[in-house]
């Protein structure tokens, strides 16, 4: 950045810039921001209080002056006030804006790709977890329904087999019986395949 014809107030900034390997573009932007500044104050900088540093920023929110530009502009102003002035006090006045964050309100192609994958996996290792809690195995789990649980609670009702008490015997029930809503709503999501057999057949203790 050339420093020819320039006051010596804005020559010490260029060089304070250039010592601290600040790119062209950053000090165009600081440079401009203290341009701004100075025209508010109507004089130079230096010269400049704690109350002109409130009124200034008070300036930008009324212009309407986007919350980005506003703390693009304080930046530079800020540079110039702590760095080349030392004028800490004024630099500590100087306050940022928090930007809203902008949420999409249309998931793109690829975020709704992850989302899916992410509720397929999530929904397999739940009905795995369930599936192994009620005693069957990866095969059965494949091929399980409904229909298939509400049966073997009936066989367990109507046989004398030594098991779980009735509530255990019912609670592991319920988990199947969940397992099998889950795989017939889903079947591609748990297996890549079928077993080869016949209907299912829930493990006996």
């Amino acid at each position: 950045m050339s420093i020819d014809a320039v006051t010596p107030l804005r020559r010490r900034m260029i060089e304070d810039m250039n010592a601290r390997k600040l790119s062209a573009q950053t000090q165009r932007g600081h440079i401009l921001s203290c341009k701004r500044f100075a025209e508010f104050l109507k004089r130079s900088p230096e010269t400049a209080t704690v109350e002109d540093i409130r009124r200034f920023q008070l300036h930008l929110s009324e212009t309407g002056i986007s919350i980005c530009n506003r703390n693009r502009i304080m930046t530079g102003v800020r540079f110039l006030l702590r760095v080349t002035l030392r004028r800490l006090d004024l630099a500590a006045e100087i306050y940022h804006l928090r930007e809203p964050q902008k949420i999409a309100q249309v998931m793109s192609p690829d975020e709704t790709r992850r989302l899916l994958a992410v509720a397929s996996s999530l929904k397999a290792r739940v009905a795995l977890s369930l599936s192994y809690g009620g005693g069957l195995r990866a095969s059965e789990v494949v091929r399980l329904k409904v229909k298939h649980i509400d049966k073997a609670q009936k066989d367990y009702s109507h046989r004398a087999v030594q098991g779980p008490p009735g509530s255990e015997r019912d609670a592991v029930a319920q988990d199947a019986r969940s397992v099998a809503t889950v795989v017939e709503g889903a079947p591609n999501t748990l297996g890549h395949g079928r077993a080869a057999g016949g209907a299912l057949v829930v493990s006996r203790p």
